[in-house]
């Protein structure tokens, strides 16, 4: 069994933008927090920072984030390879919504799905894999994933890519289930067999029996009763009280007067005429 739980893990592999990230160096925090982040002659401080996330398996999002805005006001500084691999670190963070912030970073024809250039292909199979992951359909990830050989490509330089992935999807199983089958939890990591049990044993802390999965309760998986506390003050009922009786009281008037109305117009269309008379004074036949 993992020492730490399976939230403390994941959330240690992908803090938010307000965190610091262990692997920040003070140097690399003083430039993202002054003016000097966008200074061009720190470009190579942040490609190399960034290829030290790819080899170790960290993530900074705030000074990837950096680099790409560099580019974005330096386009002649601008390098694919590191693009690349910003956007796939920041898809390795799944859940959290990082890959959409590097994507609105990048030049506007790269993101053109006509383009043809290398890069706008990257950009746009990358595109395919976050799409299934928002729309949490795992299972398509992964059928896409294995289906063409140049995602292999791409992710490449990035260390444990695919264990970032399982831990997102692990992260947001944890949070709706209490119980998954086996074959389906399969189809969502991409494993089967004992690799599948051992994953949710050693690096979930899941138990599994038979053919199910069982995750422990958290605070997000456990079905709890809502319980409304309504404190009403004394005031508060006299004031509802005495506000009902007005209304209930102008109502009563309301059709009082209505009543009155009606039964005093029609008593005047239901009174006798009084017979007519002739110009000499004569009644009439």
């Amino acid at each position: 069994m993992p020492s730490r739980t399976q939230a403390d893990s994941i959330a240690a592999h992908a803090p938010g933008l307000a965190e610091r990230p262990e692997c920040r160096s003070d140097l690399i925090q003083s430039l993202v927090d002054g003016v000097d982040r966008y200074n061009p002659d720190n470009v190579t401080v942040f490609e190399d920072y960034l290829a030290q996330q790819c080899q170790d398996g960290t993530y900074d999002c705030l000074a990837n984030l950096a680099l790409l805005k560099l580019y974005q006001f330096n386009p002649h500084l601008f390098k694919d390879e590191q693009c690349t691999n910003a956007l796939v670190k920041s898809l390795a963070a799944f859940p959290q919504p990082d890959f959409s912030l590097h994507l609105h970073l990048l030049p506007p024809h790269v993101l053109v799905f006509t383009s043809t250039d290398s890069l706008s292909e990257a950009v746009q199979k990358l595109q395919a894999l976050n799409a299934a992951l928002s729309s949490a359909s795992y299972a398509k990830f992964w059928e896409i994933y294995n289906s063409d050989d140049l995602y292999a490509d791409l992710v490449a330089d990035c260390a444990g890519f695919e264990a970032a992935i399982r831990r997102g999807v692990a992260r947001t199983t944890a949070q709706a289930s209490r119980v998954v089958s086996k074959s389906v939890l399969g189809s969502w990591t991409n494993l089967k067999g004992d690799e599948l049990e051992n994953w949710a044993k050693e690096v979930c802390g899941w138990t599994v029996e038979g053919e199910e999965v069982k995750i422990p309760v958290n605070k997000d998986n456990e079905a709890k009763p809502t319980v409304a506390m309504e404190n009403i003050k004394l005031e508060q009922l006299q004031r509802l009280i005495r506000h009902s009786a007005e209304i209930l009281c102008h109502n009563v008037m309301y059709i009082c007067t209505r009543s009155y109305y009606r039964v005093t117009i029609a008593n005047s269309y239901s009174k006798p005429k009084s017979p007519s008379k002739n110009k000499k004074g004569g009644e009439s036949n």
